[in-house]
């Protein structure tokens, strides 16, 4: 939300700058985002001029040369002005030279045609007031928009015209010329953008922050602009309202007022709503946006005469009713929403936007204001469902009081009088909730008969123990102090023997309900920042990190060690994900979980895998020319229940995404790629650091390269990983491979390598403590041997071999070359295999390790190896 600091200071005003400002309201929770600046860069050189003349320019039919009094020594400037409304008596804005426009522009003494020209009359889209309005196509003059400038309150006189805080109606002789306009206008305005929580919806008015700062500083706050209501209770004869879903309107409140003269707003507001963010459009719709802003209660306009009958029904919408809204679409809606219609059909839909049938234009002469309180729950879905969020929506869905309601009816109705020389007419429509219309019903226009006047619920009491405070605070607060924070905040306290009795305001019903909701507002306004730093009550509590927490800290440590950076990604991705990964329509990762209220398409499905926003964030750094990648990341993947026995899965995995080459340009040569290899010995590095016994099988992975993938497999606890049968007894711990090439093209990579596993799976295998073994003392014995063997025989297939023949004579055993040729056959290859073997208690001979050596060469032989040489 946006708050001009001067339209804020009008009703809390500290002595504190605008970074003072930000402060004390972020440290009290109402977060400061950003502090921007609208309008004008500096407010000097602004000033109040009066046309004298304004004569046809002797060389231009378009350009008049206006003689405009500043109040300057040397008598009236010259300036030349395009404006086709540019009149003599006229009192405008001026810009001197040595001004600077919003553009960055800066006005200088030049000839036009000719004329010398000391200055520009402006218009209000020049300085930011009514921009793209009607203020675009004419310079704008002080007295002639709206109703006479002096009639309306909310306009300052020049400081230099009143004593010191005293605020009279000013009027335009009042404005002499040479006054600076930053006094008369807000050209220059500091604006606050506030980070609104869901549980403070007050705070989306004026008033509210004003409040929020009259606590955090002491300062003095003003009364509630709607303290006046000019407006009268009783039955409204001219108009009648009936709820038939009052469970969805818990209020709907309506006036009437005629003798309504549309016209552009007055300069203030229209300076006022430019600066929140809103673009002026006439009074009356102005006086809407206006009065939502300060209140934080929508409101809308309805042209009287254009409803059928002047009677309006509240309803639930028929399945596929349609409506065509203020933005000039036609909208579809289902039987969840909710939309005012009259005897022709919709008007509106009922806290998201007006529709176009009963729209205020420039015949409009009589308006029925409404302003009604909705069900946040119900505005928030249809929200979504219609892709349609308005200011009214963000307001309604966080839950406004029905009580806000005729907070913004009587300061409307002040407005209405004020800016359009509206009479309003006798009565006021309240009805709603269980007590409303919606219970019998509107069938005349007799006051009985639209349903019984809403009522308003009992405000929480909630009592507040001295004791409690200092409890929860860890420090006492007198309780003086407590009262004087809540009374600040708009609570009623009254004495009570431990403490207080505290009785909420209706807007914060939703919000407070409990004592410890209030020893939160007393401590945000007391300073939670003069809280001291104190531990909690441990009753005996020991703080340690479970076996889980390790394993997925050391292989996060243990990869940055190895030099791969850690990325974070979204929980929630694009359902597209799983298409552009190949994922077949049965397979697994298909059965996915889907959000029932998603923050967007692209984030409406719990990730799957791992794999998305690793290739998410390397096409990100390829695209800014870092090509060559090694990420990593830690996070939860989720699956649904599948068919068959596929339970629903939630668990932390780690996925790693290898890119480009291993290794920076150096002066040695060609780089290594990242490859299949590549990410099976990172793999390798890591599951070796938990001592688990693992290994890799040919497996069909749809985004991997087909032949270059494979499962990664673990042993479950209690087999050894040494027996025969240690396949059958293995878990699938995660993939290794190379990707598609179809997938890595669509992330815009190139050959990419990659491997996920389950953290969770590896924690349940891996050994919490390791016994240490130690090396025997005598030296190993080291052999050689080549063995042939058929293509499809893999490597980690004949290692598994030899190292259960060998025993526990045999140490170790790697390959150390590969080879194939002519020499070997088609078909066929060579692996060359070091062998180590060693015992604790002598040196091993050749003739020892003898026996051993032919139970490995047989073992290879039963898998169709024969021995080289």
């Amino acid at each position: 939300m946006r708050v001009p600091l001067p339209w804020l200071r009008e009703y809390c005003d500290p002595a504190l700058d605008v970074r003072a400002i930000e402060q004390r309201l972020t440290m009290t929770g109402t977060k400061v985002e950003a502090i921007h600046h609208h309008g004008v860069p500096s407010p000097e050189c602004f000033v109040v001029g009066r046309v004298l003349s304004a004569e046809r320019h002797p060389d231009a039919d378009r350009l008049r040369v206006c003689s405009v009094e500043l109040g300057l020594p040397d008598g009236p400037a010259s300036i030349v002005c395009g404006a086709p409304n540019v009149a003599a008596g006229q009192t405008v804005a001026v810009a001197r030279p040595g001004a600077t426009m919003p553009d960055g522009s800066r006005i200088k003494r030049a000839k036009l045609r000719g004329v010398a020209s000391d200055g520009m009359i402006l218009s209000a889209a020049e300085l930011q007031i009514d921009a793209g309005g009607d203020g675009a196509k004419g310079i704008m003059v002080l007295g002639e928009t709206g109703t006479d400038w002096g009639d309306t309150r909310y306009a300052r006189i020049p400081k230099s015209a009143i004593a010191e805080g005293e605020c009279l109606p000013a009027s335009v002789a009042e404005l002499a010329p040479g006054t600076p306009l930053q006094e008369v206008l807000p050209i220059a305005v500091e604006v606050l953008e506030l980070e609104v929580t869901p549980n403070r919806p007050d705070c989306l008015g004026v008033f509210g922050v004003a409040r929020e700062l009259h606590a955090a500083t002491g300062a003095s706050l003003t009364d509630a602009p709607w303290s006046d209501d000019p407006g009268s209770d009783g039955p409204l004869a001219v108009a009648a309202v009936e709820v038939l879903c009052p469970d969805l309107c818990p209020r709907f409140t309506a006036r009437a007022f005629e003798h309504v003269t549309i016209a552009p707003s007055p300069p203030w507001l229209k300076a006022r709503l430019s600066a929140a963010g809103q673009r002026p459009i006439n009074n009356v719709v102005d006086i809407t946006n206006y009065v939502m802003l300060l209140t934080s209660q929508p409101l809308h306009a309805f042209d009287l005469d254009r409803v059928a009958h002047g009677r309006l029904i509240v309803r639930r919408a028929a399945e596929g009713e349609q409506v065509q809204t203020l933005d000039g679409q036609t909208r579809t809606l289902d039987a969840e929403m909710v939309l005012i219609a009259d005897a022709h059909g919709p008007t509106s839909i009922a806290g998201l936007m007006g529709g176009v049938r009963s729209e205020v234009g420039e015949g409009t002469t009589r308006v029925l204001m409404e302003a009604a309180n909705w069900s946040g729950p119900n505005i928030h879905r249809s929200s979504w469902t219609l892709g349609l969020r308005s200011e009214a929506s963000s307001r309604f869905e966080k839950g406004l009081a029905p009580e806000q309601c005729m907070h913004a009816q009587a300061l409307a109705a002040q407005l209405m009088i004020e800016l359009c020389g509206a009479t309003p007419l006798p009565g006021t429509i309240d009805v709603g909730g269980e007590h409303g219309a919606g219970e019998r019903g509107a069938t005349e226009r007799g006051a009985d008969e639209r349903g019984a006047a809403w009522q308003p619920r009992p405000l929480p009491r909630i009592r507040l123990r001295e004791r409690r405070v200092q409890s929860i605070l860890g420090v006492p607060v007198a309780r003086a102090r407590q009262e004087e924070i809540l009374t600040a905040l708009d609570f009623a306290c009254a004495p009570a023997d431990d403490g207080l009795e505290v009785t909420v305001p209706a807007v914060r019903r939703l919000d407070v309900s409990r004592e410890v909701d209030l020893i939160e507002e007393v401590a945000r306004i007391d300073g939670l920042e003069r809280l001291p730093a104190t531990l909690p009550a441990r009753r005996g509590a020991a703080g340690r990190l479970t076996h889980a927490q390790r394993v997925r800290r050391a292989a996060e440590d243990a990869l940055v060690g190895r030099g791969l950076h850690e990325i974070v990604g979204w929980s929630f991705t694009d359902p597209g994900l799983l298409d552009r990964l190949l994922i077949a329509a049965d397979h697994p990762l298909r059965n996915v979980v889907m959000l029932e209220n998603p923050l967007s398409e692209s984030q409406s499905m719990l990730r799957p895998t791992l794999l998305g926003s690793l290739l998410d964030a390397a096409r990100h750094n390829v695209a800014r020319g870092r090509a060559d990648i090694a990420i990593f990341e830690s996070g939860t993947v989720y699956r649904a229940a599948g068919g068959g026995d596929l339970p629903a899965d939630e668990h932390h995995g780690l996925g790693v995404l290898l890119s480009g080459h291993l290794a920076p340009r150096a002066w040695r040569g060609e780089r290594t790629e990242a490859d299949f290899f590549a990410a099976k010995a990172l793999l390798a590095s890591l599951l070796d650091r938990f001592h688990v016994s693992w290994s890799v099988a040919p497996a069909d992975w749809p985004f991997l390269h087909p032949g270059r993938g494979a499962a990664v497999l673990v042993s479950i606890p209690g087999d050894g990983g040494s027996s025969p049968a240690a396949e059958a007894t293995r878990a699938m711990l995660g993939f290794l491979g190379e990707l598609h090439p179809t997938v890595a093209a669509a992330w815009d990579l190139g050959r990419t390598a990659a491997f996920a596993i389950d953290l969770g799976r590896l924690a349940a295998v891996a050994p919490e403590t390791v016994a240490f073994r130690a090396f025997g003392a005598f030296p190993p014995l080291r052999q050689d041997l080549a063995v042939t063997l058929p293509d499809d025989v893999a490597a980690g297939q004949v290692l598994a071999g030899v190292r259960a023949a060998g025993g526990d004579t045999l140490a170790d055993a790697e390959i150390f070359d590969v080879y194939t040729g002519q020499q070997v056959g088609e078909g066929r290859r060579s692996l060359a295999l070091a062998l180590s073997f060693r015992a604790l208690d002598r040196t091993l001979t050749d003739d020892d390790v003898a026996p051993t050596r032919a139970q490995i060469v047989q073992a290879l032989q039963e898998i169709g190896g024969e021995l080289r040489g």
